[in-house]
């Protein structure tokens, strides 16, 4: 087996897109019929992306789940109706083989990324695993990360870079990282949550969405085997990540630029 979750690090741009959460039927399956559009007509290989549960939310009282057994089902008709591979977080080791039987991709949430119990069960899983990097994490240490994983038995590990905490209520994003984790796993960029303020809504996570497509540009620039963005139809009026995620129409737009960009050759400079 190659060091690879499907799709990712093959030399082509692979997209991992959904709303944030789960919020209903009707909801999922617009997106994803929209996405599977998208990339179907652009040439992406799309892996679908959504929360069975938010379980980090700032407030108590802020929207989580509509069910865990419920989410699974509805993960389950998304690819079985578009055909495509799909993925959801998961936060306890016992939760790994049931979401296992279902998803392509177990993501690892970024401040759960050390938890060895959860990382060493997904990687027993037989599944890829998608290890978000903390926004406390040096991008080297997270070498050991996917060290544990691929000890387990997981040979499919890809990294994603998020952000990195700048003092309060901000993040920042440290291009290099990508090439330095690139020398582990293939990296994705995660060009929505890389844009958040968390906990800057004053009891809910705010964010900065107006820079989601220039970092999603300077990361395929940089050098990237992948993109997360999370979209909604209606992001203002989404129950979770709402002014971090991108309008599901402006998708497809953004990744005619980013493959534009990743068309330009490359080279070095020699000093």
């Amino acid at each position: 087996m190659s060091d690879q979750s499907p799709g990712i690090g093959t030399g082509a741009l692979t997209l991992i897109a959904g709303p944030c959460v789960i919020e209903s039927r009707e909801l999922v399956f617009e997106v994803a019929g929209s996405l599977a559009r998208t990339c179907s007509d652009l040439g992406v290989d799309l892996i679908f992306k959504s929360s069975f549960d938010k379980a980090n939310r700032t407030s108590i009282s802020s929207f989580r789940s509509i069910g865990f057994d419920e989410s699974l089902k509805i993960l389950a008709d998304v690819k079985a109706e578009f055909g495509v591979p799909v993925t959801t977080d998961i936060h306890l080791p016992e939760q790994v083989a049931p979401v296992a039987e279902v998803v392509d991709v177990l993501q690892i949430p970024s401040f759960l990324c050390r938890q060895t119990d959860l990382l060493v069960a997904a990687g027993g899983s037989g599944r890829s695993v998608n290890v978000k990097k903390g926004q406390f994490m040096a991008p080297d240490d997270m070498a050991h990360a996917v060290q544990k994983v691929r000890d387990a038995g997981g040979n499919h590990v890809t990294l994603t870079e998020r952000g990195t905490t700048f003092g309060y209520h901000d993040l920042v994003v440290d291009f290099r990282s990508l090439e330095v984790m690139r020398a582990f796993a293939p990296v994705v960029f995660d060009a929505t949550h890389s844009v958040q303020s968390p906990g800057g809504g004053g009891g809910t996570t705010s964010g900065k969405r107006q820079y989601v497509a220039p970092l999603a540009r300077a990361a395929v620039a940089f050098g990237v085997d992948g993109l997360f963005v999370e979209c909604h139809p209606d992001p203002d009026n989404a129950p979770s990540d709402g002014p971090n995620m991108l309008p599901l129409g402006q998708v497809g737009a953004l990744l005619e630029e980013c493959l534009a960009i990743g068309a330009v050759p490359s080279g070095r400079i020699g000093v």
